[in-house]
């Protein structure tokens, strides 16, 4: 989700369904993923979404 996000929860939605429609009908895995995070997006609140930590800590 890192590389589709736009910096708002509205933003990354409408990434991912752009991305979505681009993906062939032989990416039924990557067509789940995303519409399992099209649906938890949904389900957040924007203020929840700016607490997520979208970007992984390699330092870690």
């Amino acid at each position: 989700m890192c590389i589709y996000n736009t910096g708002s929860r509205t933003g990354l939605i409408n990434s991912l369904r752009e991305i979505r429609g681009e993906l062939s009908p032989e990416e039924t895995e990557l067509r789940e993923l995303t519409d399992s995070a099209l649906t938890k997006l949904c389900a957040l609140t924007d203020e929840d979404f700016a607490q997520l930590e979208l970007y992984p800590d390699f330092d870690q």
